[in-house]
């Protein structure tokens, strides 16, 4: 398409930009040497008299560095290359266009928000290891948010006191006005003009802010940004001033976007991260469609009680707390917010990692959600627990612990919390000890959805001779605990190539007596560096589960008395075929097999030792 002339833009002025003026700058925003040149034409110098006033509405308050018409997701289309577009205007010239009115009311959306927020982090990609990099932008868009926040509610309280002095009085009176009260060295105008020292100014404003708001102690102050390691900063000031100024482009206050929608792209982030920082990200994030499909399943209803054991950064708790929206929400202002009558869940979680634990309550209250969230070991010290000190139980449990973690058979056999019931399970892998803390946290009426590795459903089954995997497994269908298995396609988690498996346990089953298998291996979608589920492969993995249909290649229907037949392996893939070659044990799975066999191998020779000793044959 041909750019027309400048001057004819100029003169047009329109209020609001059509589909062809949209197509138009987009073009302009590939050839900004050819507008330089124009403004030189004009005896202007462009660095004076051009600067971004607005993205899609919203005023800039940070310093300009370079002439920009349009950032954003390039390649997808006008609408959404667009969606960080700028006006600009010239100081000395009221005639120069502005395409967009800087009062416009309008939000930033989703691809807008993930594209600035990922800019700013790949500002410190590079000094900063991938696995650290997320602890220094992520408090900071959290100190913006909250910051932010309070300048608005300020604002609100100017309008009906009369003064921002007054509004700021009051507030430093009673905390309880605001959601945080933001001191004055924290607030970031305050934050955006450091230009010296800057990492030692972050700390002590993130550690000011704690100290006024015991909520957040833990959790927003516990990077130092200031810190060293082998006598060099970890990030230096000129970095921590980038980032910073990035931040500073856009507000992130009530009116400037949804909290729903800054959820997503703070989760988008955690995604991003997990997917650089490779194997040790399964620890903290579970992929959000995995989550979503869960949430599902559990189907919480209003004023319920979620628990997550092993929550990192509180996805599939949020995910649930979505779900409750998603089905009684009420819509207003562009999103759903439950109405007064539907009471929200009652959600708690327990991380046993310091960040991740912070990255938690961040995330919750990005989501202006109210979640408890304990820091701690849950194996050797869960914190919820009854007056008279035994487990709490919760309407709802989800979880994705790590995967054939080892305990020593020591923490199972003192357990003074009545949990392994059904059985010890091998050093080798602490899944099924996972599943009985879990079940022993259930409600009598309730329904727990874990993610698991495949060997969870299968090992041992088929082998001669007692396995204490398959035993407790056997102890599980017997009781009629276990209501479904989903398998997950390959490559899909974070800290594996290998699939999973979403196992459901209810207390209260609406069909006794049998058990759903679903094979999901074939519903995905590849993706670099990880596969992903849409929309539509979760809907015919939940449907499967919620209208109880066996689906040729995708579901089957067995009974106890079937997978007893089949010494309890409930792998879907042994049920239902999907066309693909035969099962392959992965590598990792077949480590856990070799040894929880030398395991068994070793308590078979001490009961045949003790045996001999009383023969006296030893």
């Amino acid at each position: 398409m041909p750019v027309p002339d400048f001057r004819t833009l100029r003169d047009q002025r329109p209020r609001r930009p059509s589909a062809a003026l949209l197509e138009t700058i987009y073009q302009m925003q590939r050839r900004q040497e050819w507008m330089r040149e124009y403004l030189l034409e004009e005896g202007a110098d462009p660095c004076a008299l051009i600067r971004p006033l607005a993205v899609i509405g919203q005023p800039l308050t940070g310093p300009t560095r370079r002439l920009e018409i349009s950032r954003g997701r390039h390649g997808n289309g006008v609408n959404s290359t667009l969606q960080t577009l700028h006006t600009f205007n010239c100081a000395d010239r009221p005639c120069a266009p502005t395409l967009l009115p800087s009062d416009a009311p309008m939000k930033l959306d989703l691809p807008a928000l993930e594209s600035w927020l990922w800019e700013a982090a790949c500002v410190i990609r590079g000094p900063v290891d991938a696995p650290k990099f997320k602890d220094y932008i992520l408090p900071l868009i959290f100190l913006k948010r909250v910051s932010d926040v309070f300048e608005d509610e300020i604002r609100d309280m100017e309008a009906e006191f009369g003064t921002r002095q007054k509004a700021l009085k009051l507030a430093d009176a009673d905390h309880q006005l605001v959601r945080f009260f933001i001191p004055d060295k924290a607030r970031w105008a305050e934050v955006a003009k450091q230009t010296k020292g800057v990492g030692e100014y972050l700390t002590d404003a993130v550690r000011a802010v704690a100290r006024v708001n015991p909520r957040l102690q833990g959790v927003i102050d516990i990077t130092d940004f200031n810190a060293t390691t082998s006598g060099q900063r970890m990030l230096d000031d000129d970095h921590l001033a980038s980032l910073v100024q990035i931040l500073n482009q856009h507000r992130l206050g009530l009116e400037d976007v949804e909290k729903d929608i800054l959820g997503q792209a703070y989760e988008y982030l955690l995604r991003k991260f997990a997917e650089g920082q490779g194997s040790s990200a399964g620890e903290f994030l579970t992929p959000p469609e995995v989550g979503l499909l869960m949430a599902i399943i559990l189907d919480p209803q209003p004023g319920q009680s979620v628990y997550d054991s092993n929550c990192g950064t509180a996805g599939l708790l949020i995910k649930a707390h979505l779900r409750l929206i998603d089905k009684f929400g009420v819509k207003g202002n562009g999103s759903k917010k439950l109405p007064p009558k539907v009471a929200p869940l009652k959600l708690f979680g327990q991380e046993i990692n310091p960040s991740t634990f912070a990255m938690a309550r961040m995330n919750a209250f990005i989501h202006d959600m109210e979640a408890e969230i304990a820091l701690g070991d849950t194996m050797t010290n869960p914190r919820f627990t009854q007056r008279d000190g035994s487990l709490r139980r919760f309407d709802r449990v989800t979880a994705n612990p790590m995967w054939n973690q080892k305990f020593a058979a020591s923490l199972y056999e003192n357990d003074t919390w009545g949990r392994f019931t059904r059985g010890v399970p091998p050093t080798s892998s602490a899944d099924w000890g996972w599943i009985q803390h879990m079940h022993a946290s259930l409600a009598d009426t309730g329904k727990l959805a874990v993610v698991l590795d495949t060997g969870a459903v299968s090992r041992g089954s088929g082998n001669q001779g007692s396995n204490k995997e398959r035993d407790i497994r056997k102890a599980f269908v017997e009781a009629d605990l276990i209501e479904a298995v989903v398998l997950m396609p390959e490559n899909l988690f974070y800290n594996t190539p290998a699939p999973g498996i979403i196992m459901v346990l209810n207390r209260h089953k609406p069909h006794p007596g049998q058990i759903l298998l679903v094979n999901g291996a074939k519903q995905f979608s590849k993706g670099r560096p990880k596969n992903y589920l849409e929309e539509t492969h979760v809907t015919a993995l939940a449907d499967a589960y919620l209208k109880w249909q066996a689906v040729d290649g995708l579901s089957a229907i067995i009974t106890t008395a079937d997978a007893a037949k089949n010494d309890f392996n409930l792998s879907p893939s042994r049920y239902v075929s999907v066309g693909e070659q035969a099962e392959v044990l992965p590598l990792d799975e077949a480590v856990v097999e070799l040894r929880e066999a030398e395991e068994e191998l070793e308590t078979a020779n001490r009961e045949l030792e003790r045996v001999l000793g009383k023969l006296g044959l030893a």
